[in-house]
């Protein structure tokens, strides 16, 4: 099947990802969206910014969204991240109680959804969000090929 095209959503965590990518971070945008559609948090990549390993787009965006609702939890929201999450954010996807994760390009090094340990599959896993895979792939995987074949030329 076809990758799907971006929606607004995902072409703003595309932007955030491309902005990630001008701060020499991996480039991976998130953004959260409450049932209205309505964007409740974008963020990009900082872990090197930081100096923090969690920084990921993914957390920084349930931070800031549960910052704005005042809660730990966002049932009804959507999470629209450009790569598919690590492990670790697949956990946090599934304590945030998100409904829908909807992302771009496969991650088959360290993916945690459909790639390696499949958090959601886990009986552990107290929440399983709907997922969508592909929307924006084509985009998201060109800047991810891009960046890393940047950083591959940089190397003496």
């Amino acid at each position: 099947m076809p990758p799907f095209p971006a929606s607004p959503a995902m072409a703003r965590a595309l932007a955030e990802a491309r902005d990630a990518a001008a701060r020499g971070e991996v480039p991976v945008g998130a953004v959260i969206t409450g049932a209205d559609g309505a964007i409740l948090a974008a963020a990009g990549n900082r872990t090197l910014e930081l100096s923090d390993p969690s920084a990921h787009a993914e957390l920084l965006a349930i931070r800031s969204a549960c910052a704005a609702l005042g809660s730990p939890r966002l049932p009804g929201t959507t999470l629209h991240v450009t790569l598919e999450p690590c492990p670790m954010c697949a956990a946090a996807i599934s304590q945030a109680r998100i409904a829908t994760l909807v992302y771009g390009a496969s991650d088959p090094k360290s993916g945690g959804v459909e790639q390696g340990p499949r958090v959601f599959s886990h009986p552990q896993s107290h929440h399983v969000p709907q997922v969508i895979a592909g929307v924006g792939e084509t985009e998201a995987a060109a800047l991810l090929k891009r960046f890393f074949a940047g950083l591959r030329s940089a190397k003496p």
